[in-house]
């Protein structure tokens, strides 16, 4: 059997300095808190702020590539009929970015539309094509050329400088 120590019964001879002591005491760890839950706080919108500016920049750039009035507004457009859920348009779409982006910052506009949206089944009737291809459209808002099927980056980089030679601003 284990002894229990026994409490000294003595008077507290520190008196009112041992209580100013232990009340210096709490305030440290309570403003610890604080300043610690200050710099989280901090941290949080930081990382919340920079990642809610990321996002708004992908949304506008995907309201503004599945804009369908940019066709004929001068610059030569590419346009791919698009459903988002076919792998095959998917991948599709990641070679065209791709291939856009080895042509740079030329005057080629990229344009997605959306076959289950009525605009986009409706460009899609009226140039008489299905999901998976890309028409390629002039300055003025004439289609150019068709690019059917999953096509890759190299073979779409070629096209679309050779769109862009034809019909691109001289």
């Amino acid at each position: 059997m284990k002894r229990q120590k026994r409490r000294s019964k003595r008077p507290n001879r520190a008196g009112p300095k041992t209580r100013a002591r232990s009340e210096v005491a709490d305030e440290v760890p309570a403003r610890r808190v604080f300043l610690r839950k200050i710099r989280n706080g901090a941290v949080a919108t930081l990382v919340v702020g920079t990642g809610g500016w990321f996002l708004i920049g992908k949304v506008r750039a995907t309201m503004r590539e599945q804009d369908l009035t940019q066709i004929g507004n001068g610059n030569p457009t590419v346009v791919q009929i698009h459903d988002p859920q076919c792998s095959q348009c998917v991948a599709l779409q990641r070679e065209a970015r791709d291939a856009l982006c080895e042509i740079g910052d030329a005057d080629l506009q990229y344009v997605v539309a959306n076959i289950r949206s009525p605009e986009g089944r409706q460009l899609a009737t009226a140039n008489g094509v299905g999901h998976v291809t890309l028409l390629l459209f002039d300055g003025a808002g004439k289609r150019q050329g068709i690019l059917a099927g999953p096509n890759k980056s190299d073979y779409l980089t070629a096209a679309f400088r050779r769109h862009l030679k034809r019909y691109g601003k001289s």
